[in-house]
């Protein structure tokens, strides 16, 4: 499974910048389009420290890590709500991410001016709610209208389900013109299944980067913890991120990198937080296979089963599930190997109810 992640921002905020950290890009940030056309996408691994013991244990042919995919839209999200034509285009990539990265300027370059005159980041992340804000209340007042139309001509059997949807509907636009996200509404589990096919952009986890100078690493710590007590809900979340820092660490070897990065006081690579945080906010697991001569690594939803993980694999392994070889991953590393662990008793064998663990090593049986 590869994770999408939409990457917006107020113009001449490092958006590009800090695309170019994440996926160790190398796209001219010095473009400044005004047409609407200036999407990037990347696509980098998922840090995974566990998928190399792995490799060392079973030497595989082929090694194929979890993914995530970057876009980044070089415009604002005002800008194409409504547009028909390339604007529309680039709303329909930013409705199917599974997230959205809000970067948000904190840095001081006199050679770029800010877009609103000033560094103000509160003042820039409430611009950038009202836009998504803006995007789904333009949706929904599409659809009411279309729903009032239709409940003209409605047969009886019809109008129950209408008017349940334009109720439904009528609250959440309410709540968003009281500058509530639809991530933050209290939604029953139908409600929130009934509202999957809008794909709003207010109701997708939403990571702000904060966009900060190398000047300012020294103080990134308290600033984010500062402003998290702010804004930090739980699919919202905050990190302050050195994007020239770490579109330079980027392009580097990673031994050269890590020197570079403890003469800095970095800990740890900014786009690992940034992709840590994604998985944490969208409730992500990681499994592994071996079969055939390779390792690979799944992201599923916490709490799937194992016929369901199956079918990320194939609909087939789905379909003709029979059952699941299951180890932990820890109990694995203690074995060095299946055949120790079969002889230990660590292999289990679980059915299609099995509720995947994170770490789980997972070999599917299955018949069709």
């Amino acid at each position: 499974m590869s994770v999408d992640t939409g990457i917006i921002g107020l113009p001449r905020s490092g958006r590009t910048t800090v695309f170019n950290a994440l996926t160790h890009g190398q796209v001219d940030t010095g473009e400044h389009r005004r047409d609407g056309s200036a999407v990037h996408v990347g696509v980098t691994e998922v840090p995974e420290p566990r998928l190399k013991a792995l490799v060392d244990m079973f030497n595989p042919r082929k090694v194929v890590p979890a993914t995530i995919r970057y876009v980044d839209i070089g415009t604002s999200v005002k800008g194409i709500v409504g547009d028909g034509g390339i604007g529309g285009q680039l709303l329909l990539q930013l409705s199917q991410a599974d997230a959205l990265i809000n970067v948000v300027r904190a840095f001081i370059d006199e050679s770029i001016s800010h877009v609103e005159g000033s560094l103000d980041i509160e003042r820039d992340i409430a611009n950038m709610d009202l836009e998504l804000a803006f995007s789904d209340l333009a949706l929904l007042e599409r659809r009411l209208e279309r729903i009032t139309a239709s409940l003209k001509a409605a047969k009886q059997s019809e109008r129950a389900g209408l008017l349940r949807e334009q109720e439904l509907l009528a609250r959440i636009k309410a709540d968003l013109e009281k500058d509530i996200p639809v991530r933050e509404m209290a939604l029953s589990a139908e409600e929130e299944k009934a509202l999957l096919n809008f794909q709003f952009l207010t109701a997708k986890p939403l990571l702000i980067v904060v966009n900060i100078g190398e000047d300012q690493l020294p103080q990134a710590s308290f600033m984010e913890a500062e402003l998290n007590s702010r804004y930090s809900q739980p699919n919202c979340r905050l990190i302050t991120v050195c994007g020239e820092v770490e579109m330079e660490l980027a392009q580097m070897e990673e031994s050269e990198a890590v020197e570079l990065r403890a003469d800095f006081g970095i800990d740890e690579s900014g786009a690992d937080r940034v992709i840590k945080l994604s998985y944490e906010m969208l409730g992500l697991v990681s499994f592994f296979t071996t079969v055939s001569n390779e390792v690979k690594v799944w992201s599923i939803p916490r709490g799937t089963e194992a016929v369901k993980a199956a079918g990320k694999i194939h609909s087939d392994m789905e379909r003709g599930f029979i059952r699941a070889e299951v180890i932990g991953y820890q109990d694995l590393m203690k074995c060095q190997g299946i055949a120790e662990a079969r002889k230990k008793g660590l292999l289990r064998l679980e059915g299609k109810n099995y509720t995947v663990q994170d770490g789980d090593v997972i070999t599917f049986l299955f018949n069709v």
